[in-house]
């Protein structure tokens, strides 16, 4: 895979204030980059600071998470927290829908090369057949 330059967070000084529990994957689009994410894990090394719980460490570029993940055991590669305030859901194979609500959602940072969210990006991908959509957000 070809290198990346991440986007910067939307919202730096909110970096660390965001809920650990929220959605995984999904959605197509993205909207905001609201920080990177590392999570620990003390069964594989990590420092146990939580009773034996996974946690996470938040930061506000791509290269910090990654430099930090590299250099300390038991974490996983960096997250990223996106918002989404609109989103394409899958409910079945090939049946897409346009959810018009917020959320947020931690995507795996290679994502963020897929379309960021725009109205010419969401109707051209309804406006495609099903088979060209996905080629859409990787534009």
């Amino acid at each position: 895979m070809k290198s990346m330059n991440y986007p910067k967070v939307k919202y730096p000084d909110k970096v660390g204030e965001y809920p650990a529990l929220v959605k995984s994957g999904g959605g197509y689009l993205w909207d905001e980059v609201l920080e990177y994410r590392v999570w620990c894990h003390p069964e594989l090394g990590a420092k146990d600071e939580f009773d034996g719980d996974d946690y996470f460490y938040s930061f506000e570029t791509y290269e910090e998470a990654k430099k930090f993940s590299e250099n300390n055991p038991g974490t996983e590669s960096p997250l990223v927290l996106i918002l989404q305030r609109e989103y394409v859901d899958e409910p079945t194979e090939n049946k897409f829908i346009l959810v018009k609500e917020e959320r947020l959602t931690e995507w795996k940072c290679e994502w963020l090369s897929r379309a960021k969210r725009s109205k010419s990006v969401v109707e051209e991908f309804f406006s495609e057949p099903t088979a060209e959509r996905l080629y859409i957000l990787r534009q």
